[in-house]
């Protein structure tokens, strides 16, 4: 598929969705991570839209993601929350992950508040930790900018020497003081999955500069970037990583710890929205 291609199936979707949901005009979008979708905030006038109806909008395959777009309010701006996220490890091209960030934008966003668990590289990053991100590397072999580039979704070669806005972050992390949330700022090892790491893997990421790892919330930045909607990454550490724990990983457990911290997160994001940086 063509750049124009995509450029026009983006503009279907949006107005679709601008017809589905009228008189909302979000200029912040919030995308939950895995065990987190009951940690999203409590909006008023809530509009739920399930991604199976939208069109472009495939259905999640991954558990722990419910597949609905939900609009609301909140501190007098309006929102727009997806409760799950597509994956490069679900078959689909990382230009695809793109995609609903891309429509996002095109509903007027300005501001993506992203969520993830996450694995910790390091033992001093424990499970339950917050983890703010300030930078990333991108270790999945790709880019969602890849062979689809049209000028209406911005530079072909977009600046990332601030992935992660510094106001946005600065205020989550005071944000987590004020609710006593343990919460650090760090950098996030991008890779593909659906395999967790293996210990010399992980060996490899920590000296490479990470100090967390996932298999989602880059290609949603780096799309997000190139449309100069500022980003904020909050990610909940859901395990130690391989070599670090002797413990199997369990994608049951990660769902199971992320209902424990999901009001921690919901009281951040509502945080966010009614702070004076969005």
């Amino acid at each position: 598929m063509d750049s124009s291609e995509i450029l026009a199936n983006v503009e279907k979707t949006a107005g679709w969705l601008k017809k589905k949901a009228p008189g909302f005009k979000p200029v912040t979008a919030i995308i939950a991570g895995s065990g987190l979708g009951n940690s999203l905030p409590r909006l008023a006038d809530r509009f739920l839209i399930p991604y199976s109806s939208i069109p472009g909008f495939p259905v999640t395959t991954v558990k722990g993601h419910a597949g609905e777009l939900v609009f609301g309010r909140m501190g007098g701006k309006d929102a727009v929350m997806m409760r799950g996220r597509f994956h490069y490890y679900e078959g689909r091209p990382l230009s695809f992950i793109a995609f609903p960030i891309r429509v996002l934008a095109s509903l007027g966003v300005k501001n993506l508040l992203l969520t993830a668990a996450v694995g910790s590289l390091k033992p001093a990053i424990k499970p339950g930790d917050m983890v703010i991100l300030k930078d990333h590397l991108n270790l999945m072999g790709s880019n969602p900018l890849m062979g689809n580039h049209h000028e209406a979704f911005g530079a072909m070669f977009p600046d990332m020497n601030d992935p992660y806005d510094v106001p946005l972050r600065r205020e989550a992390l005071n944000l987590a003081r004020a609710l006593k949330i343990r919460a650090l700022e760090g950098v996030y090892a991008a890779v593909t999955g659906p395999s967790y790491e293996t210990p010399a893997e992980v060996k490899m990421y920590r000296l490479l500069g990470g100090d967390i790892a996932g298999m989602s919330v880059v290609p949603e930045t780096i799309t997000a970037r190139q449309l100069k909607i500022r980003v904020a990454a909050l990610c909940w550490v859901s395990n130690f990583t391989s070599g670090i724990s002797k413990t199997v990983l369990s994608h049951d457990e990660v769902l199971e710890l992320g209902e424990k911290v999901s009001e921690k997160m919901r009281a951040l994001l509502e945080g966010l929205l009614k702070s004076k940086v969005i």
